[in-house]
């Protein structure tokens, strides 16, 4: 991967940061992670100079409004590229087993059906498992189960180059079960409510 792209920060309640997704580069393609909880995804985009035709990949972690509604926008405006010739190859959406019916529900009920009709035709969303390896972009990619305690969540690890590591969390702090896949990141992208010496202050 040549880049990582933070297209926003911040959580489900915020009016003027964008909510947290990011994007790897790599060569002229590029990974997107979660997508926000609507179609300001499409502005970031924008703003950072990638366009949607170059998004081969996508990792879905939860089904958090904040995270997962973007995602119809994505399909949307990817599914509409297809249909006019404007999208080479095909989409993946990669996220776990309980998302896999809950994105495609969301998209039956607001979408054309002619663009819904290209799951598993053009574009398909792909059931990962606890630890399983799967290579995107040209890149190894393992996923895990973060043990959310709120809603089932996966992070990932990918492989970079020169035998580097990056590791997502998802939207929660670090947990120690999750240390086989954190250890030796060079980046580490996780929620983070304040440092430790900041508790007393923050109560987080």
């Amino acid at each position: 991967m040549e880049k990582v792209i933070i297209l926003g920060t911040g959580n489900a309640g915020v009016k003027n940061c964008y909510n947290t997704c990011f994007a790897l580069k790599n060569k002229n393609e590029y990974l997107l992670v979660d997508a926000g909880d609507g179609n300001g995804i499409l502005k970031q985009l924008e703003l950072a100079k990638i366009e949607l035709s170059q998004i081969t990949n996508m990792i879905v972690t939860h089904s958090h409004t904040d995270h997962v509604l973007g995602v119809v926008w994505i399909f949307r405006m990817v599914a509409t590229k297809i249909k006019s010739g404007e999208y080479d190859g095909n989409f993946n959406i990669y996220c776990h087993d309980e998302l896999v019916s809950t994105i495609k529900t969301i998209i039956k009920l607001t979408v054309q059906e002619r663009l819904y009709n290209l799951i598993d035709e053009r574009i398909f969303i792909n059931e990962v498992q606890d630890g399983q390896k799967i290579t995107i972009c040209e890149h190894l990619v393992t996923f895990f189960d973060i043990y959310s305690t709120k809603a089932k969540q996966f992070g990932f690890c990918i492989e970079l180059d020169h035998g580097e590591k990056l590791t997502c969390c998802g939207d929660e702090p670090y947990h120690e079960s999750e240390h086989q896949y954190v250890e030796n990141s060079k980046w580490l992208l996780h929620e983070a409510f304040c440092l430790y010496s900041q508790a007393d202050i923050f109560s987080p």
